[in-house]
């Protein structure tokens, strides 16, 4: 009697487990305030010159959680600026893996003056595609 109430209970365990667990396999994707811009309809063709230099707009790159952009601020060859445009923000996990990536991604982007950066444990496909889009914005300012 002991083992069919603790095989019975144990079931129903793993069942609340199993229907409680929350993926996000959504392909849509929101923006962030912060360090990150909201993102406008951009091609990867945009260039602005701004007071501090000028910008460059990399291609947004898609996820499996959604489209990562990158715009760069370049000023006397060197990259001065880093901003976020599009990155996945649907549900509360992407909110959390990203606030803490993206940070480091940009200072790694400073540090580095290239896509030539460790990628983020834990942000593997924002990290992908980050890189991705900083690439395409660097081709497009003619950094080495």
């Amino acid at each position: 009697m002991k083992r069919i109430a603790l095989w019975l209970f144990s079931t129903l365990t793993v069942l609340v487990l199993l229907f409680g667990y929350h993926t996000s396999l959504s392909p849509t994707a929101s923006t962030n305030a912060a360090t990150v811009a909201s993102a406008p309809a951009a091609s990867a063709e945009n260039t602005a010159v701004t007071s501090g230099g000028s910008t460059f707009t990399g291609a947004a790159v898609d996820t499996r959680f959604g489209p990562v952009q990158v715009q760069i601020t370049v000023a006397d060859g060197k990259i001065t600026n880093v901003q976020v445009l599009q990155y996945p923000y649907q549900d509360r996990r992407d909110q959390e893996i990203n606030s803490r990536a993206l940070p480091v991604l940009i200072d790694e982007t400073m540090s580095a003056q290239s896509a030539d950066i460790d990628m983020v444990s834990g942000a593997t496909f924002t990290s992908n595609g980050y890189i991705g889009s900083l690439q395409s914005a660097i081709d497009q300012a003619h950094l080495a």
